[in-house]
């Protein structure tokens, strides 16, 4: 959508103030679907194979009628509880989105009103600052500290008891640094503004490993929402299946901004397959890992400028210019997302953490290109 300004033709029915100064938030996601992508932090191997049987027996009359959800909030609080779980969570506390994008949105609808702040960190998952926009609250982004992107804790206090802020995102590990905040400190932070509702988005969990679930308790630590997903692990990104996990006063208001059937059912049985095989994911996740370490050595043995911490991707620093190493990739039918005029890291780009023999690929096409002193 371009704003208003920008069509002064239009003459039609005018959308709220926040909106028409909007830009649309788009991401490059056409003509991947042959190529290695490492651009989005997808898993790189696909779903369970339970997944995809599931899916090819659905019967063809289910197309045709509206899904069914019994059963599936008690199928993630099952699998939740399995995990490290300071207090067993129950179904009232979860509530399930078409996408963690969905549930976000929802929670901003939910809380954000015009002339509230939003506090967040910079660099970080881009689609928090349109769901503010929208909303009409004011933006306040804390940069990261250092070549190491640590976090900032102490502005954040202190923004914390200056502006009262009504939300804060914080992205848990950080997309795109890798950056962590321990489970303590992120207790601290809501104990300090009771009356904001924190949203800690654990996409990447896995990948660090520790989460604020396993510290909390729900009934203590009312201001304080967790958002999981099934895409980065469980390969369902195609599908979308994200939940919100808080306090039951939070998910009940939040849950009255979904629609009655914003979940499809190719993605509930989807969803119920991947919840069945924690096996497939776990071994998912300790490949990456290995692949994690291996790239690491790699960029530390060839003095490559990166930055690589605690999620399935990381920063990397070529000598030439960014889209000129994004495009050399992708004709070599790699894809990695440049991370040109982002603030702190900016002439970057992000490259997704595939298993080791997809990580062989993209070093053998970086180091080819990047080592090229000619460019055309």
């Amino acid at each position: 959508m371009q704003t208003s300004q920008n069509s002064p033709s239009w003459s039609g029915p005018l959308a709220r103030k926040e909106v028409e100064e909007m830009q649309t938030y788009t991401a490059p996601l056409e003509g991947r679907r042959k190529l290695l992508r490492l651009d989005f932090n997808e898993n790189t191997l696909g779903p369970s194979p339970l997944v995809q049987k599931a899916l090819r027996n659905i019967p063809q009359n289910h197309i045709s009628i509206y899904p069914e959800y019994t059963g599936l909030r008690e199928a993630i609080a099952n699998s939740l509880n399995k995990q490290k779980i300071s207090i067993p969570l129950t179904t009232s506390q979860i509530e399930v989105f078409n996408g963690v994008d969905a549930a976000i949105h929802a929670t901003f609808h939910a809380y954000g009103d015009r002339g509230d702040y939003l506090l967040t960190t910079t660099p970080t998952f881009g689609y928090y600052t349109p769901c503010a926009q929208m909303q009409g609250m004011k933006i306040l982004s804390i940069p990261y500290v250092g070549e190491k992107f640590q976090f900032p804790l102490t502005e954040i206090q202190k923004t914390l008891i200056d502006k009262n802020p009504k939300l804060v995102l914080i992205c848990n590990p950080n997309n795109p640094t890798g950056t962590q905040l321990d489970p303590e400190k992120i207790l601290e932070l809501a104990a300090i503004a009771p009356n904001t509702l924190f949203v800690i988005d654990e996409l990447y969990e896995a990948f660090l490993g520790e989460s604020v679930l396993s510290k909390i308790n729900f009934n203590a630590t009312t201001n304080l929402l967790v958002l999981r997903s099934l895409s980065k692990t469980a390969g369902l990104a195609g599908l979308r299946i994200g939940f919100a996990i808080g306090h039951h006063e939070v998910i009940s208001r939040i849950s009255r901004l979904k629609g009655p059937y914003d979940i499809n059912s190719f993605a509930v049985t989807a969803a119920f397959a991947a919840l069945k095989d924690q096996t497939y994911v776990d071994n998912y996740v300790q490949e990456i890992l290995q692949a994690r370490e291996w790239i690491k050595r790699k960029l530390l043995t060839n003095n490559v400028k990166h930055h690589i911490e605690s999620g399935n991707y990381f920063l990397i620093w070529p000598n030439h210019k960014s889209e000129y190493i994004e495009f050399s990739l992708k004709k070599e039918g790699i894809l990695v997302r440049n991370m040109k005029g982002k603030d702190l890291i900016d002439g970057s780009i992000r490259v997704s953490i595939g298993i080791q023999s997809q990580m062989k690929l993209f070093w053998n096409a970086f180091t080819k290109h990047d080592n090229n002193s000619f460019i055309p």
